[in-house]
């Protein structure tokens, strides 16, 4: 399997950071043809190399994987407690107005579409709680699209795609959840895991990261 589209960010020996490529899977899918992602190609450079947290396929930038048992239960930690910081950059179809406060916080509980699988939607009775807090950076007239800084408060699949759709401006270039116009529009989707702050999970100390989005 190649090792060339890997960007390590990052090394050390508790803990990598990656930047993963749209179209790349996190961790390996279920079928032969579904093997190469970003986990094993890592494995091949750094065989210790420990899945911590997922990005969608579609989606590029930041994820850290942990080296080693230790480091990753340490990672697992700060992830379930909320102590990691992840930002993403995305383009959105239409003009989203600015919220009226700096940030706003889209709260909607999402559940798995069983009938549509993989798909998620917003279930008020039975989904997950869901919180992603959301701010507008700017608009293009010219293509009808609102750039936003996009902050998950908790880490739903499909979380961030789900929550703009439900706002009525689904990401462009979604083939998942954008109609077919809002799909042609790019050739990938426009979502990037642009920002990256965690502890570190030997010594605690805080680490920031950033990949300026390729959009």
């Amino acid at each position: 399997m190649p090792t060339a589209d890997i960007a390590v960010l990052y090394a050390d020996a508790s803990m990598l950071v990656l930047d993963k490529p749209s179209g790349l899977l996190s961790v390996p899918g279920r079928g032969a043809d579904k093997q190469d992602c970003l986990s094993v190609r890592a494995q091949q450079l750094y065989p210790d190399a420990l899945v911590v947290h997922r990005l969608d396929m579609a989606t590029s930038g930041l994820l850290v994987m942990a080296r080693g048992a230790i480091a990753q239960r340490a990672l697992n930690h700060a992830f379930a407690s909320r102590t990691v910081n992840k930002r993403y950059i995305a383009i959105v179809d239409g003009h989203l107005p600015s919220p009226p406060q700096p940030w706003g916080l889209i709260d909607l509980p999402i559940i798995v579409d069983w009938p549509n699988r993989p798909l998620r939607i917003i279930d008020q009775q039975r989904g997950s709680p869901s919180m992603t807090r959301w701010r507008v950076l700017s608009h293009d007239g010219h293509t009808d699209t609102t750039r936003v800084e996009l902050e998950p408060v908790t880490g739903r699949s499909h979380q961030l795609r789900v929550h703009l759709l439900a706002l009525g401006h689904a990401i462009v270039g979604d083939a998942l959840y954008g109609n077919p116009r809002v799909q042609a529009m790019a050739g990938r989707l426009l979502l990037h895991a642009c920002s990256l702050e965690l502890p570190h999970p030997a010594s605690a100390q805080s680490m920031r990261f950033a990949s300026p989005e390729p959009f």
